[in-house]
């Protein structure tokens, strides 16, 4: 799509129900082959099925980043705008179809997004660089008009009015809600749980939402198309221009949490929802929902005339990212990434996940080095959307190694590919399990649509297909079926009950939660449940009255635990004997596997999801924090080690072995690092000496870490690294244990010696004086007095002699070597003195 002085431009603005869209299909149809670019899947999706009503299926096709239909003679294409047919910087795959080089016509919609952070720099590169052969449209709000008179010159703006009315209709209660009404909600819970209240009140509702499949999307709005529902419950994505007869648009709600914080909505945003009221001509409404006295749902009186005259603020600057890429090597890819424009109305895009991303992996200097078509690979899986929300650190852990399988042109192991979908499908388990499972698949979706990614990605997509429609119709089923089950707190604290208002709630100092002078629930930490005692018939409108109160007192406990000293938390093993973090025996967060032994992740507690996301954050921040300070109180020594592990400066033989012993938690069998140790110098050994490091005769081991405290913590994070419960550890100060010790706790900090378990320094002073007095010339190497003194049975004792290298000789000990395992022997079979064993065996 290279462009064309020559080739009209027209930019076609307007607000929501002005045909924009419509026109941008049929001008589509009129030409040999065109391609629009859309801001959601969704609306490609539906976009679509209307084109190949018109050309036929075989003349379309439609492309995004989880669902990719190409027929062979496809002329047409609607996708969305990151997965525009466009040559960029990252697209280095082989071409995906029968597409022309440069097509007929060209259409980008919505492209005001050029103001998103996340995505904005998407849209204004389409809009600077995707051009027709023959026309090109780019279609999105007025307020887009300076941008493009100011980069677009060339370009003929044509303003297209509202084809009707639409008039703010006030705040409506949900049991007077207009037929023929969407509600918009912006949460998943949120939209689960008004559609439940409108089944019950009004007879049912469809569900729209961008976490659902399309064929379960397109199943809900057919039921709203036909009449077979009134009402329309859904997230702000019907915003992008989903089409739908719908009359009234009721706000829920006039704030989102936008990944960053909770804001409350533009202006621009919120005309771009209300206005999927009232279709061609005929007009509509918008309004709020009467869930009481909030001020953040009530609109103010400029927000309501700037929506109905259609005049918003206009944008003086998109976001942008230099398109022209230097694959010379990876450092020099991102420091032309972030080469800034001298045009003062394009500012930089603030960091991508995708640049975030590959600049944690570039830190890998063999990474760093790669060139040419390889960094372009690089840049290309960095493509690949964080659909798990986990993160830059998380996510780059994925995207790493699927370029060490693609990189040198390679594809992803089948096995694994297939392991990893299997896993997750499974549509059994809670809301957050399916959730998890639904963006882990959407994931390999992506993945499965790089035709050179995969040796046969055709059969990997139609199955990523089908455990994605399995998993959402699931998460659809379990959130309908918990709101109404568990009478939750989403349900009341959002959508209210009448009457209710009047009670008054207090919680009491033991947590006892009561309306009026009625105990209707107790409040343990963060988990409020229902007194199984209460009246049938009283139940909700009590628990809605306490829950939309709890808010207050939730948030006053959780601002005390940010400011609270370290020894209100405690590390807590729960019946399952997983770990967590707790506050008087409340668990606050689970532990689970991290980015390293001392590193584990925490998984804040269901309960605190009552909290503002703002408050969450800081909680969990909180927590983090009490974790990082008990490893470093409780096991300094390790984390040292990890320190010296990773110490250019140190030689390579310290950097092994303390890797080793870090990943082992401290203590390691001197057998298991024979090679290791006989590879260190002298100035090597002083400075494993320094970081408090034994290599002695049996074990190598950190003195400093056989203290119960560091024990408790060491078997803690051992378990959580290994998805484990928690060992039973000794009682403190043990010298030895008998052999009914559990295996787990004891290998911490104890050496099974036949019958015993004896504590590492102490089996390590036994060894060490037994040398010391061979070495001497002395005739017996057993320090009696200590082994009598720690309770060594004399089974054990001569087990530990004969593995420091003695013998019994009658009373007297003799000494012969320390010998390899007898299994070393039998395997060897490399020299002829072996085979001869063998036969006189």
């Amino acid at each position: 799509m290279t462009r064309r002085s020559d080739a009209p431009v027209r930019a076609i603005l307007g607000p929501t129900n002005t045909g924009k869209t419509h026109l941008a299909i049929e001008r589509m149809c009129a030409h040999s082959s065109g391609v629009i670019g859309f801001p959601l899947r969704l609306l490609a999706r539906e976009v679509y099925e209307r084109v190949v009503a018109i050309k036929g299926e075989k003349l379309v096709a439609l492309l995004t980043g989880e669902e990719r239909i190409v027929p062979p003679n496809a002329r047409y294409v609607l996708c969305t705008a990151e997965s525009m047919p466009v040559r960029t910087g990252r697209d280095d795959r082989p071409k995906e179809g029968p597409f022309p080089e440069q097509f007929a016509f060209v259409a980008i919609d919505e492209a005001q997004l050029g103001i998103d952070p996340e995505r904005g720099h998407v849209f204004t590169d389409r809009m600077l660089r995707a051009r027709g052969r023959e026309e090109t449209l780019i279609l999105g709000s007025d307020t887009l008009k300076p941008i493009v008179r100011e980069l677009l010159p060339e370009a003929e703006i044509v303003s297209r009015p509202r084809f009707s009315t639409l008039r703010y209709a006030g705040n409506v209660k949900l049991s007077r809600l207009p037929p023929r009404s969407a509600v918009v909600a912006f949460s998943a819970e949120q939209v689960y749980a008004l559609a439940e209240m409108l089944r019950r009140f009004r007879g049912g509702a469809a569900v729209v939402m961008g976490a659902l499949s399309p064929a379960t999307r397109n199943a809900q709005v057919a039921m709203f198309q036909r009449g077979e529902v009134d009402y329309l419950v859904a997230t702000d994505a019907i915003g992008m221009g989903l089409n739908m007869d719908v009359s009234h648009v009721a706000f829920a709600g006039l704030e989102k949490f936008d990944g960053r914080r909770d804001r409350r909505l533009s202006i621009a945003e919120m005309a771009q929802i209300a206005g999927r009221a009232g279709r061609h001509q005929r007009d509509g409404t918008f309004g709020t929902l009467g869930f009481g006295e909030r001020e953040s749902t009530s609109f103010s009186d400029e927000e309501i005339t700037a929506i109905e005259e259609h005049r918003f603020r206009r944008l003086d600057f998109v976001y942008w990212r230099n398109p022209e890429l230097d694959f010379t090597d990876v450092r020099a890819l991102i420091a032309s990434l972030e080469r800034k424009s001298d045009d003062p109305i394009i500012r930089p895009a603030p960091e991508a996940m995708d640049l975030s991303v590959l600049k944690l992996i570039a830190e890998d200097p063999a990474i760093a080095a790669k060139k040419g078509l390889a960094a372009r690979r690089l840049w290309n899986v960095c493509g690949l959307p964080d659909f798990r929300k986990v993160g830059p650190m998380h996510h780059a852990r994925m995207v790493r190694r699927l370029f060490t399988y693609i990189g040198e042109g390679g594809h992803i192991p089948h096995e694994w590919f297939a392991a990893e979908v299997t896993r997750l499908d499974n549509v059994s388990g809670d809301i957050e399990a399916l959730a998890d499972r639904l963006a882990g698949i959407r994931s390999w979706a992506y993945i499965a649509h790089r035709a050179d990614w995969l040796a046969d990605p055709a059969k990997w997509a139609e199955r990523t297909r089908e455990v994605e429609a399995r998993l959402s119709d699931a998460l659809h089923e379990r959130l309908t079926q918990r709101f109404v089950d568990r009478r939750t707190a989403v349900l009341v604290r959002d959508i209210g009950a009448r009457g209710s208002s009047a009670l008054p709630v207090t919680v009491a100092a033991d947590g006892e939660v009561s309306v009026g002078p009625e105990p209707i629930g107790h409040l343990s930490g963060f988990d409020f449940r229902v007194d199984p005692n209460a009246r049938l018939a009283d139940k909700r409108l009590l628990l809605a009255a306490a829950e939309r109160r709890l808010g207050e007192e939730l948030d006053r406990r959780a601002k005390s635990l940010i400011e609270a000293p370290d020894d209100t938390f405690q590390l807590h093993v729960e019946d399952n004997g997983m770990l967590a973090v707790a506050w008087h025996g409340n668990v606050l967060a689970r532990l689970a596997p991290g980015r390293s032994l001392l590193e584990p992740a925490l998984r804040t507690s269901r309960a605190l999801d009552q909290l503002s996301a703002q408050r969450r954050a800081e909680l969990r921040a909180r927590l983090e924090a009490w974790v990082d300070a008990q490893v470093d109180r409780h096991v300094r020594a390790l984390k040292k080690l990890a320190a010296a592990a990773t110490d250019r400066s140190s030689s390579p033989g310290v950097r092994a072995l303390a890797a080793m012993l870090t990943d082992a938690g401290g203590v390691l069998p001197r057998r298991a690092l024979v090679g290791a140790i006989a590879a260190l110098e002298q100035q090597d050994r002083q400075t494993l000496h320094k970081l408090g490091i034994r290599l002695g005769p049996l074990d190598v081991f950190v003195h400093a870490l056989l203290k119960p405290s560091s024990q408790q913590w060491r078997a803690a994070l051992v378990a959580v690294r290994t998805n484990a419960s928690m060992p039973k550890l000794p009682q403190p100060g043990a010298a030895a244990l008998g052999s009914d010790a559990d295996a787990r706790g004891a290998s911490l900090a104890y050496r099974r010696i036949g019958p015993q378990w004896l504590r590492i320094d102490l089996a390590d002073r036994l060894a060490s004086h037994a040398h010391k007095v061979r070495s001497a010339g002395g005739e017996e190497p057993v320090d009696q007095e200590l082994a009598t003194s720690v309770g060594l049975e004399p089974a054990a004792l001569a087990k530990l002699m004969e593995e420091v290298g003695f013998t019994r000789a009658g009373e007297a000990w003799r000494w012969r070597g320390r010998r390899p395992p007898k299994t070393d022997r039998r395997t060897t079979q490399s020299h002829a003195f072996a085979e001869l064993a063998k036969l006189k065996r």
